[in-house]
């Protein structure tokens, strides 16, 4: 009987007794593994896994923890950069003799996983890292205060004849028709606003600051003075 078992992202064709070099395995020399990934048994009745076969397993002895052959990787950039280097490389590797191939119950053995993913130093297996505490949720922010409407918005201007709202400085055609549009036409309206009601106006002119900062309040009691 043989098996095609799947570790360190690579497939074998293994039989009883095989030598096998493997992408390293969380283990010491003299400890039985397991490999449990086995995509097809052979022999007088094949199975073929979908992906795996279910209860099969491949039982091997560590025989030692060893690394391939040295790989050189050269690099060179020509022209403008006319760089070089050269670097190597040694996979760290886990040499088995499998022992036992298992058609079925090899999920009741007890015997231990072969984990590819593990780190050997040394021959001892290294703590898996500590997994990142999950990021505290951001608090939420702060509801923004909301103003008072101003109680002396009109739905049109007095006696059909608005002001030149635009004799604010920052005031524009397109923000005087906003400030229309909010019941806002006479220069004694914005004179007559207090913070709160400004806070309001603000949200609704989507200008923030803007009230106070270009001293709507100020100009606007001087142009309504001028018109008395």
């Amino acid at each position: 009987m043989f098996a095609v078992l799947k570790t360190g992202g690579k497939q074998y064709r293994v039989q009883a007794g095989d030598l096998l070099r493997v992408e390293r395995i969380a283990a010491q020399a003299g400890e039985t593994v397991q490999f449990n990934e086995i995509l097809m048994l052979g022999g007088d009745s094949p199975v073929i896994g979908a992906p795996t076969v279910e209860g099969a397993g491949v039982q091997a002895e560590v025989i030692d923890q060893i690394k391939a052959d040295k790989v050189i990787h050269y690099v060179k950039r020509r022209r403008k950069h006319s760089s070089q280097r050269t670097k190597g490389h040694r996979q760290k590797l886990t040499l088995v003799k499998v022992t036992d191939i298992l058609a079925s119950g090899a999920d009741a053995t007890g015997v231990k996983a072969a984990i590819g993913t593990g780190s050997v130093s040394g021959f001892v297996v290294e703590a898996a890292a500590p997994a990142k505490a999950a990021k505290a949720p951001k608090a939420a922010a702060a509801p923004a205060v909301e103003g008072t409407k101003p109680a002396n918005l009109l739905s049109e201007a007095r006696d059909g004849q608005p002001d030149d709202l635009k004799k604010i400085s920052g005031v524009g055609p397109k923000l005087e028709g906003l400030l229309h549009e909010n019941g806002v036409f006479h220069f004694d309206q914005i004179a007559a606003w207090t913070s709160s009601e400004i806070a309001y106006m603000d949200d609704q002119l989507s200008f923030k600051g803007r009230i106070e900062r270009d001293g709507w309040i100020d100009q606007a009691k001087q142009f309504a003075a001028e018109k008395e």
